[in-house]
């Protein structure tokens, strides 16, 4: 006699999980979450807090260089800062890798540096590249950023974007080795860098 086994009972995958509903804080509520935060690990792009990312021998190497060139040009009246926050209302406050700032460091004490009060700013860019290029570039145009720099150490090349728009920045220069940056910093053109100094 035979005997009819039992039938399995079929085992369904769990339905996937919903996106979870996202979250988009202002500037303001960020600066009310210091303290809270691991500020040291995350920036605010675009009302989003993003993960920023480690830096490689030559990322640290190429800021070093451009800050000691920088230093030594600036005009009366202006300062460098290094990965320290730029409020650009009402929703990012990034930390680029170089900014370059009206005053001095007393004039922060009490308050980050605006659009209003920024000459450059500048990001060493190799595994950043799409976040420098997209989020950040809008983020500093529409902000009125007048100079933005992106040293691409992937491409070997530094690029400058100015001319800010809410649309974005509507002139580029690409600058490789064999040819010279040029600076300007408070609309005051200064003496050009040569891309080899800067690039690894």
């Amino acid at each position: 006699m035979s005997t009819i086994a039992p039938a399995q009972p079929t085992v369904l995958a769990p339905p996937p999980l919903a996106s979870p509903a996202v979250y988009r804080i202002s500037v303001d509520e960020y600066e009310r979450m210091t303290g809270i935060l691991d500020d040291d690990r995350v920036e605010l792009i675009d009302g989003y807090l993003v993960r920023k990312m480690g830096k490689n021998p030559p990322h640290g190497w190429a800021t070093r260089e451009l800050l000691d060139r920088l230093d030594q040009m600036l005009p009366p009246g202006w300062m460098w800062r290094q990965e320290q926050p730029v409020r650009i209302p009402d929703y990012d406050e990034p930390e680029p890798d170089i900014a370059i700032v009206r005053g001095t460091n007393d004039d922060y004490k009490h308050r980050t540096p605006e659009p209003a009060d920024v000459a450059l700013l500048v990001e060493v860019s190799e595994s950043t590249y799409d976040r420098d290029r997209a989020e950040k570039w809008t983020a500093y145009a529409k902000g009125g950023i007048p100079v933005y720099w992106i040293i691409n150490l992937a491409k070997g090349r530094v690029e400058v974007y100015t001319d800010p728009s809410p649309a974005g920045y509507q002139s580029r220069g690409d600058f490789q080795t064999g040819q010279q940056v040029p600076v300007t910093i408070g609309g005051q053109p200064l003496r050009p860098i040569a891309v080899a100094d800067i690039l690894p």
